[in-house]
C-alpha cells in the first residue's frame, strides 16, 4: 500500500557520528557528532574545504568504514558493512578491464544471479540513458575518461540500489565532459529518482545537481550547515546562467570559503 507507514522515518539517519584514527603521535578526530536525516529520492551534496571528513563520511554510510561513536541506519536498519542496496560510484572507474562496456555494467546484476536476458535489456537500458549504446562492444582501454566514468554510472545504475554513494566522481574531469556527465546523471536521477549523496569540491556542480546541499567544516569535521536548493527540475547547464542559481551559488561559495579560511588558519 503506497500510503502504508514505513517502519522507518528517513531513507539514511546518521545520529552522532564520529570517527577518529589512531596514529603515531597520537589519534585525528575525522568527525564529530554528525547528525544528519536523509529521505527518500533527495539528492544530496556534500561541500566543504579538503580534511573535513566528507569521504569518510560517505565510507561510513557504504559500510567501508565504522563510525567510532554513532551510527548510521539504511532504511531503520543499522550499517555494520558493505550490503545490497547501495551502489558507490569513486573518481577512479574500477573497471574491469578484460570486459566490455556492456558486460561491466551487467556485472553486478550477474553477481546477483539476475538472468542473462534481464541483464542484457537492464544494460541496454542505462547505456541509453548514459549515451554508451553505441560503445556496448568497446574495451575500457578504447574509452575517455568520461566515457569510463560514464560505464561506472550506468554499472551502479543497473543493479537498480535504493541509494547511490558518489565520491567526486567527476573531480578528474576536464569541464566539457564534467558538463555532459552532470546532464547524463541529472537525465538518470530525474527518470530513476534514487536516493543520492554526492561529494564534491565544486560549488557550481553541487547547486546544478541537488535538492540539498551539506557544507562541512574541517578539524575535525562536522555539518556546519544544511542549505535546500529550491531551483525547479528539470535542470541542466542552462540553468547555471540564471540569476537565481548564481545568487545561491555566490551565498554557499562565500560560506565553503570562511570554512576554508578558518581552516587554513
Amino acid at each position: 500500500m503506497e500510503n502504508e507507514k514505513k517502519p522507518y522515518e528517513h531513507e539514511i539517519e546518521i545520529k552522532g557520528v564520529t570517527k577518529s584514527y589512531e596514529k603515531k603521535d597520537g589519534s585525528f578526530l575525522a568527525l564529530s557528532e554528525v547528525n544528519l536525516n536523509i529521505d527518500r529520492n533527495e539528492f544530496i551534496c556534500v561541500v566543504g574545504p579538503s580534511g573535513c571528513g566528507k569521504t569518510t563520511l560517505l565510507n561510513i554510510i557504504a559500510g567501508l568504514h565504522h563510525a567510532t561513536t554513532g551510527t548510521v541506519k539504511v532504511r531503520g536498519e543499522e550499517v555494520t558493512g558493505p550490503g545490497k542496496g547501495k551502489g558507490v560510484v569513486f573518481q577512479q572507474y574500477a573497471l574491469y578491464p578484460w570486459l566490455t562496456v556492456e558486460k561491466n555494467v551487467e556485472f553486478g546484476m550477474k553477481m546477483k544471479g539476475i538472468p542473462k536476458e534481464t541483464r542484457r535489456e537492464t544494460a541496454k537500458k542505462y547505456m541509453h540513458i548514459v549515451g554508451l549504446e553505441k560503445f556496448a562492444k568497446s574495451y575500457p582501454k578504447e574509452l575517455s575518461g568520461g566515457m569510463k566514468q560514464r560505464v561506472a554510472l550506468a554499472r551502479a545504475y543497473a543493479t537498480n540500489p535504493e541509494i547511490l554513494l558518489m565520491d567526486e566522481p567527476f573531480g578528474a574531469l576536464d569541464a566539457q565532459t564534467r558538463a555532459q556527465l552532470q546532464e547524463n546523471l541529472l537525465n538518470a536521477w530525474q527518470q530513476e529518482k534514487k536516493t543520492c549523496f554526492f561529494i564534491t569540491h565544486d560549488v557550481e556542480e553541487a547547486v546544478l545537481l541537488s535538492t540539498k546541499i551539506i557544507i562541512m567544516s574541517a578539524s575535525p569535521g562536522r555539518i556546519r550547515e544544511v542549505i535546500n536548493v529550491d531551483l525547479p527540475y528539470p535542470r541542466n547547464q542552462e540553468t547555471k546562467l540564471t540569476p537565481e542559481f548564481n545568487t545561491l551559488k555566490n551565498e554557499i561559495w562565500n560560506k565553503v570559503y570562511k570554512e576554508y579560511l578558518q581552516h587554513a588558519k
